[in-house]
């Protein structure tokens, strides 16, 4: 583990000819059969026998040892839709002028080859203070069920997460997450020309006002102050009826300093109204700041920050760490790309946060 990463050959080319063979497999949420089937070969050619569940693939270092900690490795394979206004094939890939464009080539196609790279590099080693498990996954675009969710219990323990996202190779040590929450104000009905009943309306709109100016007591270091918005709202039949019931939805992006649980129960004690999470399950995240890695990632001049994205962070309840080459700015975009030098860099700089970690 002492070695440099100078000692070491980089295979750049190998993992751009791998990201080129995904971008041109369409893999979109709960579509990744055929792209986990391209990197399931790539693995036999590599003498490796990967593990399946569903479209999930996973590998285990070879001197697997029950006495030591547990690092998982991981990034997904599925991608969004193509934007409309592409001027390239998205399924085409195509290097230019040190870029290489296509669907997921940066979120997370990216990512995911240089941490297989950072696996194979590591994996037949002896002396690792760790044992490695490299996972590719599946539906992490829509944060399905079948993704690392379903693939989390077959694991074992695990004690450090490395989460592949575009994150310019800088530390994500904390990241938001979300609850959507169904809100019903209760009213009385009446006719709209006699004073008569409790308009729900006006009394939806006294207690979104209270949860407008309402401040947790705690505040995230990373991430800030939770953010809830009211981004949807319904209410009545006809209109002269006082209506008895007005619906509205809130968007909170939940922090560290709170699980989602206890952050609904606050909002829940909060208001007078009917409130009821669609989910509890995509949680916020934060590491502490003396764990190894942070500390790894500090003496390779890596720079932290909060990330107000959502990964599949979200569904690990262990330590985890966001980071990964390429920009979360152009995640989702048209004419999507990732650097040849981003590569490079992400499989150097995820070798060396490897290189001397002990947990």
């Amino acid at each position: 583990m002492s070695k440099t990463i100078d000692t070491y050959h980089i295979k750049t080319q190998e993992s751009i000819d791998l990201l080129s063979g995904m971008i041109e497999i369409q893999s979109f949420s709960r579509e990744e059969e055929l792209v986990s089937d391209y990197l399931t070969s790539f693995f036999k050619s590599k003498g490796l026998n990967p593990l399946r569940s569903g479209n999930n693939i996973w590998l285990k270092s070879s001197h697997w040892d029950e006495g030591k900690p547990t690092i998982l490795l991981n990034s997904h394979m599925d991608t969004v839709k193509p934007a409309t206004t592409y001027s390239l094939d998205p399924f085409k890939a195509q290097v230019k002028d040190g870029k290489l464009f296509g669907l997921g080539s940066n979120d997370a196609g990216g990512p995911l080859v240089c941490l297989i790279q950072a696996f194979l590099h590591y994996q037949g080693q002896e002396d690792l203070p760790y044992n490695l498990i490299m996972a590719a996954t599946a539906e992490e675009e829509i944060s399905g069920a079948n993704g690392i969710a379903s693939l989390i219990p077959q694991l074992g323990k695990i004690e450090l997460g490395i989460v592949g996202e575009p994150t310019l190779m800088q530390m994500a040590v904390a990241e938001k997450g979300l609850a959507v929450l169904d809100c019903v104000a209760s009213g009385v009905s009446g006719h709209a020309a006699r004073e008569e009943g409790e308009n729900a309306i006006y009394k939806a709109l006294t207690e979104i006002e209270k949860l407008k100016s309402f401040e947790f007591e705690k505040e995230s270091a990373f991430l800030g102050p939770i953010k809830k918005t009211v981004t949807l709202i319904e209410a009545g039949t006809q209109h002269n009826v006082v209506p008895d019931s007005c619906k509205f939805v809130v968007d909170v992006r939940t922090t560290d300093v709170y699980s989602n649980k206890e952050t609904v129960e606050i909002i829940n004690d909060l208001l007078d109204v009917e409130v009821t999470p669609r989910s509890l399950r995509l949680n916020p995240s934060g590491l502490a700041m003396d764990h190894p890695v942070v500390k790894r990632g500090e003496s390779l001049g890596m720079e932290k920050y909060g990330s107000p994205t959502l990964s599949d962070q979200a569904l690990m309840p262990f330590n985890t760490i966001k980071i990964g080459p390429g920009d979360s700015a152009r995640s989702h975009t048209a004419d999507e790309y990732i650097g040849i030098e981003e590569i490079e860099g992400g499989i150097s700089g995820y070798i060396n946060l490897l290189d001397n970690l002990n947990l």
